[in-house]
Order: C-alpha cells, then structure tokens, then sequence
C-alpha cells in the first residue's frame, strides 16, 4: 500500500527536470555512472518561454522583463500607454539583443483599461509565438493625497480602472491564451504592502483599496484557474525607488527618510531587487506556489 501511495504521488506531480533533491542522490547512488549536476538553475531557467508585461515601457515592469530575458524567456512583450517605447525601453531592448541568447524585447502600446484590445493583442501573441508562458501585471497609478471625505469620484475611479479592473484585465488576456496552449503557466499580480496594511500618511485610499483588491483577485483566479495548470500569485512590494514613487520624492524630498524608517532595513527598495522573486515565480521553482502573496517589504510588514 505504501510504495501505490508513493506512485501514485510521483504521478500526480512530477519534475520535468526530475530527479531532484534527494532522489537525484538516490538515483546516483543506484547507479554509479550518472554524473551528478546542479539543476537548481535549472529549474530558475525561463528557456522559450513567452511573457507578457504590463507597464512594461520603464521602471519596475520594465527591470522585470530584462530579467525574464536573462533567464531565458524567448521574448517579453511589454505594453504601455505611450505609442511609441521610451529611450529607456529601446536601450534596454538593445541590451537584451546583445546578451546572445536569443531572447528579445518587443513594444506595443495599449491602455490596460481596454479589456477587448488586451484580449486580442493577447491572442495575436499567441497565434505568432504558438504559446504564452508568463504574464506579469505591473501597471498601476497613484494620486496626490486627498482627503477620504472629499475624495472625488472621478479620480477614485480612474485608479481603481488602471490598478484594478487593468490588472483583471491583463491577467484575462494571458490566463485565455494560456489555456488555449494547455501548457499552464505563471500569473503575477503586481499588488503593494499597502493593499494589506494602511500607509501612516493619509489621502491614498484609492491606492490602499485598489491594491486589496488585487490580493483577493489573486486568491480567486488561483482557485478557478489550478485545475488548468494555471498558477497565480500576487508580489506585494513595499516603498520602491520607481518613476512614480520618485514623483512623489521629488515635490516631497521628506518622504524619503519617513519612508526608510518604516522597515527594520531603513532604506527604501529598488526595483532590481525583485527581479529574483518574479522570475522564481515564473519559473519551475516555484510550481506549487499559487494563491499566494508574496512580501518583498524590507520588513515593512513586520513592524
């Protein structure tokens, strides 16, 4: 009864790469000619895979794509609102270009608010590239501080649009594609330590209510999309140097060192340093990963 149990386990979920761990020793144990390697990088490789960003054109979506390309990825299309790629995109495409491993960066302009666009720039990717691997949801706005009893509508509205209904939308175009493919794949829902706990400074409730919404969004498809080999999971980083954060740093130079002092590590992140936890999710790594919200905070969370 126990070793139907332990096949029917190995059945029920085996590594592609497999052996590994363990029964990679065992198996080198058994049979003295099998050369020993590492495949822990293996497992991290992204080779041929097809991903798609968004808020792909600078900043944190843009770090994210470079590094799905250095792991491997076949090409990381990116979208954004402008209609043509920022100088930062067309340098870092070169560089992607000239890292020689056949991996490549590609641009196309769109607004995450337009779900039936998304759907079809999806489908197109998918008609062209015969699969689509890895969607990274990384668009998002924020608003100057205002007041939660004089909030207007219009401005509520407009970043619950991008930040909420925009990353549904963007994880839709890829989820269809992915189970066209019946390959499965790895949805990344770019969410913030602010959609789980409240900033100390106030007039962000937008931002706070659109980023919650983004964790149980993740929790959901999870559920409804597992069955479909589907993973997905939410990245909840903390106060990282970006474009927009650098906005605010700029009219506020203050908000630097009160920012610091909200994590045990007393500085705030940079975008670089999650590129390590996003190609994990995307990766074989990471297979039984799903539903869940990753903290990338500095410990903000912790306090």
């Amino acid at each position: 009864m126990a070793s139907e149990v332990r096949q029917k386990v190995k059945t029920q979920s085996a590594s592609p790469i497999g052996p590994l761990g363990i029964e990679a020793a065992l198996a080198a144990e058994a049979n003295p000619s099998v050369q020993p390697r590492p495949k822990i990088f293996d497992e991290l490789a992204l080779t041929d895979r097809v991903a798609l960003i968004s808020g792909g054109n600078r900043g944190l979506g843009l770090d994210i794509a470079i590094a799905l390309c250095e792991a491997g990825a076949r090409v990381a299309y990116c979208f954004d609102l402008p209609e043509k790629p920022s100088e930062v995109f067309v340098a870092s495409q070169d560089y992607v270009r000239r890292l020689g491993n056949n991996s490549r960066l590609e641009y196309f302009s769109a607004d995450v608010r337009d779900q039936q666009l998304l759907w079809k720039k999806a489908e197109e990717i998918g008609d062209k590239e015969k699969r689509l691997d890895i969607c990274v949801a990384s668009a998002g706005i924020a608003k100057a501080p205002i007041d939660c009893l004089e909030y207007p509508a219009e401005t509520f509205k407009e970043v619950i649009d991008v930040n909420t209904s925009g990353v549904f939308f963007t994880a839709q175009a890829a989820g269809r594609q992915m189970a066209r493919f019946g390959r499965g794949g790895s949805i990344i829902l770019v969410a913030s330590v602010l959609g789980s706990v409240a900033a100390r400074a106030h007039g962000v409730i937008s931002y706070n209510s659109s980023k919650s919404a983004v964790l149980q969004m993740a929790r959901s498809m999870a559920c409804e999309l597992g069955s479909k080999k589907i993973r997905v999971n939410s990245l909840s980083p903390g106060y990282i140097h970006t474009q927009m954060t650098g906005a605010f740093l700029d009219v506020r130079p203050d908000l630097l060192d009160e920012w610091s002092s909200l994590n045990p590590l007393g500085r705030i992140g940079r975008p670089d340093e999650l590129r390590g936890v996003v190609t994990w999710l995307a990766s074989d790594a990471s297979t039984f990963c799903t539903g869940s919200d990753i903290v990338v905070d500095g410990g903000h969370c912790a306090w």
